[in-house]
């Protein structure tokens, strides 16, 4: 686990388009995101789980657009 969290490949592609959102604009993990991590992989989302360094860098890759 990174930081508290799941392996983000396990839960980020099924995030929904507000959570990916959020996410992305602010870095942070709302409630709402954890609820939607923990119902995703079925693991419990500490209050103080944080995005690594490297979950931040897989967000940023996964909203480029590819040619």
């Amino acid at each position: 686990m990174n930081a508290g969290l799941p392996e983000i490949h396990e839960w980020y592609p099924r995030l929904s388009i507000g959570a990916k959102h959020a996410l992305r604009d602010s870095g942070t993990l709302t409630d709402e995101v954890r609820d939607e991590i923990a119902e995703i992989t079925g693991a419990d989302v500490p209050g103080d789980a944080s995005l690594s360094d490297d979950d931040r860098e897989f967000i940023r890759t996964q909203s480029e657009q590819v040619d």
